[in-house]
């Protein structure tokens, strides 16, 4: 069975951390080539995994 992906706001939260880091990278601005459409967003929004309660 391979390996599962990780989602789209991983990989934001990946990228964010590498840039306060010093990388170099920058953001990429909505509706540029490259950038996550509105699309996927609504995609990722539907797959996300809910926060389990501390109850």
């Amino acid at each position: 069975m391979p390996a599962k992906r990780k989602g789209l706001y991983a990989n934001i939260h990946a990228k964010q951390e590498r840039i306060k880091h010093g990388s170099g990278e920058h953001m990429r601005k909505p509706g540029s080539p490259g950038a996550p459409s509105e699309e996927s967003f609504e995609k990722a929004e539907k797959t996300a995994r809910k926060p389990k309660s501390k109850h």
